[in-house]
């Protein structure tokens, strides 16, 4: 059985999917764009893309009663790979003691021409 996780903090869906579906114990997050759900606007920078983009994961992560250290798998989409060190730095920040499982990957273009995207799994 399958539970669809909304939190009203994160931006709505921009298409035909959820913001997170719980099942099994598992939580998956889909790909949170850095925007904020209060303005609909994009920061600017990578590295304030990166936290707008955690900062949505964790608010969905919140609403099905979980936090960042239940993350056992991220992937972060880039515009260009030359980002990669800014979003590093950012989200170095989110996580305490093991790291989850990661992968990086540089996409042709993000929807809204954002600089970075970040999914997640995470696990009750």
């Amino acid at each position: 059985m399958k539970k669809v996780i909304c939190s009203e903090k994160a931006p709505g869906a921009i298409g035909p999917y959820s913001q997170a579906i719980e099942a099994n114990g598992m939580v998956f997050v889909s790909g949170q764009l850095p925007i904020d759900a209060t303005t609909g606007q994009m920061p600017e920078g990578v590295e304030a893309q990166a936290r707008q983009s955690l900062e949505n994961m964790k608010h969905i992560l919140e609403e099905a009663g979980l936090n960042m250290s239940n993350v056992v798998k991220t992937t972060v989409f880039l515009q260009d790979m030359s980002l990669f060190a800014g979003m590093n730095g950012v989200y170095a920040t989110y996580f305490e003691g093991a790291f989850p499982a990661r992968s990086a990957v540089a996409v042709k273009a993000l929807p809204k021409d954002a600089l970075v995207e970040i999914e997640c799994i995470a696990v009750k």
